[in-house]
C-alpha cells in the first residue's frame, strides 16, 4: 500500500508522521511536491517533483492514487476529487475527507474564499500543534488499519 502526500503543503511534522507509520507497517510514501522539498532518507520514501503550474501536484496525486491507498493533503477541492475516484484523503489535522462531508467542507472552504476575497475574513489556519499532530496520528492508524484489511 502507498501512502501520498501533497508535500506542498503538508506540515513536515505530519510528513515524519507517516514516514514512522510506513516504517512500521511496511509501507510505501511518495511525496508528491511543484518544488523540492526535504525528503528523509529512508527506501521506502520517494519524492516526485511536478513542473509547475496551478494543480499539476494535485493533477498528478488524482491520475496516479488508486483506491485502497491514502493521500495526505489539505486542499479541499483535491480530496473532493480523490474521494470521487474511490481514494481515502485526509488533512494534516487529522480530519478525514469521505462522501458524506466533501458537500459541507467544500461549501465552507468556498464561504471562506469569498470572504477573504471580500476581506471580511483575513489570514489562515492556525500553527500546527501538538493537538493536531494527535488528532493526525489517531486517524492516520485508524485509516490504514481499514485500508489493509
Amino acid at each position: 500500500m502507498r501512502v501520498w502526500i501533497d508535500a506542498d503543503a503538508c506540515p513536515r511534522a505530519a510528513r515524519d508522521q507517516v514516514v514512522k507509520f510506513a516504517l512500521k507497517r511496511g509501507l510505501e510514501v511518495v511525496l508528491v511536491a511543484g518544488q523540492a522539498v526535504a525528503r528523509p532518507n529512508f527506501a521506502c520514501v520517494k519524492l516526485i517533483v511536478v513542473p509547475s503550474g496551478p494543480d499539476a501536484a494535485d493533477d498528478h496525486l488524482v491520475e496516479h492514487a488508486v483506491p485502497g491507498e491514502l493521500v495526505i493533503c489539505s486542499d479541499v477541492p483535491l480530496a473532493d476529487r480523490l474521494v470521487k475516484k474511490g481514494v481515502a484523503a485526509l488533512d494534516p489535522r487529522g480530519r478525514e475527507f469521505d462522501e458524506r462531508n466533501m458537500g459541507e467542507r467544500l461549501a465552507v472552504r468556498n464561504l471562506f474564499t469569498d470572504l477573504r476575497e471580500q476581506g471580511q475574513v483575513g489570514g489562515g489556519q492556525a500553527p500546527y500543534s501538538e493537538k493536531d499532530r494527535q488528532a493526525f496520528a489517531n486517524a492516520l492508524d485508524r485509516i490504514l488499519t481499514r485500508l489493509s484489511r
